[in-house]
């Protein structure tokens, strides 16, 4: 099962914990010379589909960094972490004092992750500068990521954006930077990170210990869209199983729809279930988008448009059912049938 404490998927590796990061050659070295220049933004926004890396190069330069706190004298690239120096030792285990990995905090009632960044957890970020002024070293902060911040919170890091303490340095990560503040973007230097390739895809999974063969490496690839953590979940989350069902729901009529309907929600609304529902609604929302331009492709714009607005209102009945914390079951059939109608 997933690390919930730790919000990492069933065979992922903690961003310190991966010994190499593929496919971001070009944004490594950028940020490993801007620091060397000593012209580095304070502020750099990490953009990017979730999965690809973005974590993992956070932590690799937030190491660069704390390992060369003179940019003059700093490596014009980023070396792999060596998990027996101190200083790896201390980020990966979150006793630097001189780093702040603000993410979503965990319920201690139920031991999973709060569905947002709080403004308490942002206030960590004053605390953390006010404490660790008077040392001279860099004092780094990864928002991870920035999308989960909530209104208060995100108020909250923008002051501080406003007016950044000296040899201070936020890593901002975002899965969707459109749905940002627009005045935390306009602080930020962005800094875009592709999806990976498919040669790129197959030696990141392969540091995790897998290996793709036959026709599971085609099916997966063309799943995961570039994205490590979207692989892992059609690999140990049942991915595959959940996009089989939704097809064969797509194909059915009558009761044996609504028996597929009921199938498919028992599913993802059994106990520990978070991640294939998440994977689910990605899957649901790309199947609409991808309905909603072939249509407008092919000049069926009432078709275009109704997918469209299917869409919308999919995605709004389940950003209601969460924040009032409905029956994910019965949300899901109501999902179901409204997009099979």
């Amino acid at each position: 099962m997933s690390d919930e404490r730790q919000g990492l998927l069933d065979g992922a590796a903690p961003p310190l914990g991966t010994a190499r990061l593929f496919g971001h050659e070009a944004p490594e070295r950028f940020l490993a010379e801007s620091y060397r220049s000593g012209k580095g933004h304070h502020a750099i926004l990490i953009e990017g589909p979730e999965g690809i890396g973005k974590a993992t190069l956070a932590f690799r330069f937030a190491a660069h960094v704390l390992a060369h706190p003179e940019p003059s004298q700093a490596p014009a690239e980023l070396a792999d972490p060596d998990p027996g120096s101190a200083l790896v030792r201390q980020l990966a285990s979150g006793a630097s004092h001189n780093l702040l990995h603000l993410t979503r905090p965990v319920d201690e009632k139920t031991g999973k992750l709060r569905g947002a960044i709080t403004i308490d957890e942002v206030r960590k970020a004053g605390r953390f500068f006010s404490q660790t002024s008077g040392t001279g070293n860099w004092r780094i902060v990864i928002i991870d990521p920035a999308d989960d911040l909530n209104r208060n919170a995100a108020n909250a890091i923008l002051k501080i954006l406003e007016e950044p303490p000296k040899r201070a340095m936020f890593l901002v990560l975002s899965h969707a930077p459109g749905k940002l503040l627009p005045t935390i973007r306009s602080r930020c230097l962005p800094l875009k990170l592709e999806p990976l390739d498919a040669s790129n895809m197959e030696r990141a999974l392969g540091q995790l210990g897998i290996t793709l063969s036959g026709g599971q490496r085609e099916t997966v690839l063309a799943l995961a869209k570039g994205s490590v953590a979207r692989a892992l979940k059609v690999i140990n989350y049942g991915g595959l199983d959940i996009i089989a069902a939704f097809d064969e729901l797509l194909a059915a009529q009558g009761p044996a729809a609504r028996k597929i309907m009921h199938r498919i929600a028992d599913a993802l609304s059994a106990r520990d279930s978070d991640v294939a529902f998440g994977f689910f609604v990605e899957h649901l929302g790309d199947h609409l988008h991808e309905q909603a331009r072939a249509a407008a492709l092919s000049g069926a714009i009432g078709e275009a448009d109704h997918f469209a607005r299917l869409s919308s209102s999919v995605t709004e009945q389940l950003a209601v059912s969460a924040a009032y914390n409905l029956d994910r079951k019965q949300t899901i059939l109501d999902v179901l049938a409204a997009v099979t109608r």
